[in-house]
């Protein structure tokens, strides 16, 4: 009874790092500058992203390191995983986090998420440039940036709040 449910575990985890991989191939890849991606799409303006509270934020790290949550303000599995990231703001100074409106209708739906959640970092309001200069597909995505802007991990879907510190170090 104890082998064939430690099989089992073991097949369910195996087949969920299958299936992450698989998901996360379609994302930009690791140990790759934003600046490198811009070359390629130019007119892409990272630096001036307009943000909830009607002022202006840069996508790009600014000497720190730095993760970009792309989200929709519809989709379940955010609502379910932004409390982790939230949390992992909180407890560390040295990492800035920014969250990516993504696939919304109004500025009203997206900060009723923000309102609902009680979030305190910067929320930014995407749109179809920046979801296909970061490749998105499914959300909720993460892209980690290190303190020279280059990326240093990614994941897409729910992520629990060790998930996502150890994916800033």
């Amino acid at each position: 009874m104890l082998r064939s449910f430690v099989i089992q575990a073991f097949i369910f985890l195996i087949a969920f790092q299958l299936i992450s991989f698989l998901r996360e191939t379609s994302m930009l890849s690791t140990d790759t500058p934003l600046a490198e991606i811009a070359k390629v799409n130019q007119g892409v303006d990272l630096n001036n992203v307009p943000t909830l509270m009607g002022e202006t934020v840069s996508l790009n790290a600014q000497g720190k390191t730095t993760i970009l949550y792309f989200f929709a303000p519809w989709c379940q599995v955010c609502h379910a995983s932004i409390a982790n990231l939230q949390a992992l703001y909180q407890k560390n100074e040295q990492l800035e986090v920014i969250a990516i409106a993504m696939d919304y209708t109004s500025n009203n739906e997206v900060t009723a998420f923000t309102r609902q959640h009680q979030l305190t970092f910067p929320i930014a309001l995407g749109n179809e440039a920046i979801k296909q200069f970061f490749e998105i597909s499914g959300y909720p995505s993460y892209y980690v940036l290190n303190e020279e802007n280059v990326i240093i991990g990614k994941s897409m879907g729910y992520s629990s709040e060790l998930g996502l510190y150890l994916r800033s170090l």
